[in-house]
């Protein structure tokens, strides 16, 4: 399994952190008529594995579902026997990395300096979170990229929106992690749909 082509679908990770089960797959079809083909239950939301497994089920191949905010090994586990398929950490920790990798899933760990990117990378990093972006700015990513090696994905995640999209795109990311400007807690399905639109318009896609 490889990420680079959900990414060529649409290369933003909607993220649904504090989403509930019993809303989620409305959720989930918003997005992906949306054009949305990436989405993330971050852990710390309302019973996320159960959100996470219903995505799954209704979801299929039609959606890259996975899970953020993961912080232990066995948590790689809980997600991957619910149909996750997509691993991200806030943090550098290659562990969870490795973990991910053994169950066949694709890992994608925080990392914000060279000595994390590089780590994570050797640990079998399929992509790297640039977190917290609102900590850095394009520039930054420019220099880590021009160290990487050639074609390394790595994504901005935190403070992004449709107004800075096009500077970290023209400094090479490979696409976003988008929070609160997909979905906040409370938000509707048609509410949803509106933003995802707005920021897939503002991705040329």
């Amino acid at each position: 399994m490889e990420l680079t082509p959900w990414l060529a679908r649409c290369s933003l990770i909607a993220i649904l952190r504090g989403v509930k089960p019993d809303e989620v797959v409305a959720i989930g079809q918003a997005l992906a008529r949306a054009g949305i083909a990436i989405v993330e239950v971050p852990l710390n939301s309302p019973q996320p594995v159960d959100s996470i497994r219903r995505l799954a089920r209704s979801f299929g191949d039609q959606l890259l579902i996975g899970a953020g905010t993961v912080m232990t090994a066995a948590q790689v586990d809980e997600i991957a026997t619910a149909g996750g398929k997509l691993i991200v950490t806030p943090h550098a920790d290659a562990t969870i990395v490795r973990a991910a990798k053994q169950r066949g899933l694709l890992a994608v760990p925080g990392c914000f300096t060279p000595t994390e990117a590089f780590a994570m990378l050797a640990a079998g990093a399929d992509a790297l979170k640039l977190f917290p972006a609102e900590a850095a700015n394009p520039s930054v990513l420019r220099a880590l990229l021009a160290v990487l090696q050639a074609g390394t994905a790595v994504l901005p995640v935190g403070g992004i929106g449709g107004a800075s999209i096009a500077d970290w795109r023209a400094a090479g990311a490979a696409g976003f992690g988008i929070g609160s400007a997909i979905y906040r807690p409370g938000d509707t399905p048609e509410t949803v749909a509106a933003k995802a639109r707005g920021l897939v318009s503002a991705m040329g896609r």
